[in-house]
């Protein structure tokens, strides 16, 4: 007997219905991408707003929502802060600019949301061993709660992954296999040999996007249901959000059919998807309003964001045309800046692919399509200490100085300090 309140998977290609308690990570009629189905009735008799208030601050005070029978394992993932900025909406001219600081999750990324549903979930279905495929943060987040956990993990990461995210992984005790592309192959191989090893070998897979878990996604609706909360359960006028394989962006168009379906609002956010222009399968498909097409040699500084491939694109194009929203392309230098911005006039370091919502908004500013009375969110998903090679290539590093009056003069004068 489940204590969640999901009641089946439904598959999106297909359209057929599976109990909850099957288990299944993709429809075995099609192999279609499962959606969880939730009893909204029975989850309107159980929460209440006073329940809520009495319950800590991550993202399990949401437990109706989660396809779980309970919290098996922890480390406190969500329960971050909405950031009112004064300096950088002073900069950009903006009256209500808030920032989601998703860099205090416990592996410094949002990525702690859904995966920690997919491995409690795992544990339900009675793993031993998880598998995912990721550019560093999912596989981050896997790992280390997977060492909570006591689960063996496995992660296919990118060949050119950075050495701080390998380091991480080595260090939690993970099995990393580097994988490098297939001449003459489009797509990812990492998500290739995540595939392979979950049918062959029988591991769970737990990656954060695709039709491979349909119940990590369910994760990823927590940062928009506590950017809910933190408004008074209203909502923003626009959300900016990063794209890779869009198991965000899909989280997000689910946050708001839960707290419709049971009142707690009653409007929608304008939702502008971000890409980078090196990688952009998303934007081009929505433009033409059709399945992404894999995209050839992704290339980007925000290396989270090169899914050649967008997994949950039919999520993702839902939550823009359900709110009026849009998907846009940045590039690089453009990313850069924001990365830059929000060090310096926020105090938050992020990595190229958090600051990629930003780097949205600039675009859009500056082609004058934001209300700047509007109040705006924009999601920073991962810390910059992620991808510290980037950062050292793009500033340099100080050269030392003598300990002498003279030559601290000369470099204060040089920072435009004296």
């Amino acid at each position: 007997m489940t204590l969640s309140f999901a009641v089946s998977l439904r598959c999106q290609e297909c359209g057929k219905e599976y109990p909850f308690e099957s288990g299944l990570y993709a429809c075995p009629e099609c192999g279609g991408k499962l959606e969880v189905v939730y009893d909204y009735e029975a989850i309107k008799e159980s929460f209440s707003l006073e329940k809520l208030k009495s319950r800590p601050w991550d993202h399990w005070r949401y437990i109706e929502f989660l396809p779980l029978d309970s919290v098996h394992v922890t480390l406190h993932e969500g329960g971050t802060w909405l950031i009112r900025s004064r300096r950088l909406a002073e900069e950009l001219g903006l009256k209500n600019l808030y920032i989601k600081n998703e860099t205090t999750n416990p592996t410094a990324s949002f990525k702690d949301r859904p995966i920690s549903v997919g491995v409690n979930r795992a544990i339900e279905l009675g793993a031993r061993v998880v598998v995912t495929a990721s550019s560093g943060n999912a596989a981050a987040a896997l790992t280390a709660l997977g060492a909570r956990a006591g689960l063996r993990v496995v992660t296919f990461v990118p060949h050119d992954a950075p050495a701080a995210k390998l380091a991480q992984l080595r260090m939690l005790g993970a099995t990393v296999i580097p994988v490098e592309p297939v001449e003459g192959e489009l797509g990812d191989p990492t998500v290739k040999l995540m595939r392979l090893s979950w049918k062959k070998y029988g591991w769970h897979p737990v990656p954060s996007f695709g039709p491979f878990n349909p119940y990590q996604i369910e994760g990823a609706k927590t940062l928009l249901m506590e950017v809910m909360e933190e408004l008074g359960f209203s909502v923003p006028d626009q959300v900016y959000v990063p794209v890779g394989g869009a198991g965000l962006l899909s989280g997000h168009i689910r946050a708001l059919d839960d707290f419709r379906a049971v009142g707690l609002i009653d409007a929608l956010p304008r939702i502008i998807a971000v890409q980078p222009e090196g990688n952009r399968p998303f934007v081009e498909a929505f433009r033409r309003g059709s399945e992404p097409e894999t995209w050839p040699n992704p290339r980007s500084i925000a290396g989270g964001l090169l899914d050649p491939y967008t997994w949950d694109w039919r999520d993702g194009f839902r939550a823009l045309r359900e709110t009026g929203g849009t998907a846009v392309a940045v590039p690089d230098d453009l990313i850069w800046e924001a990365q830059k911005m929000l060090a310096r006039y926020e105090g938050i370091f992020v990595e190229p692919s958090g600051a990629a919502s930003l780097a949205g908004l600039m675009l859009e500013l500056r082609e004058g399509d934001v209300d700047r009375s509007d109040l705006i969110v924009v999601e920073a998903t991962g810390s910059g200490f992620k991808d510290l090679d980037i950062v050292v290539q793009r500033t340099g590093l100080p050269e030392p100085i003598p300990g002498t009056e003279e030559a601290l003069e000369e470099r204060l004068k040089s920072e435009g300090i004296l």
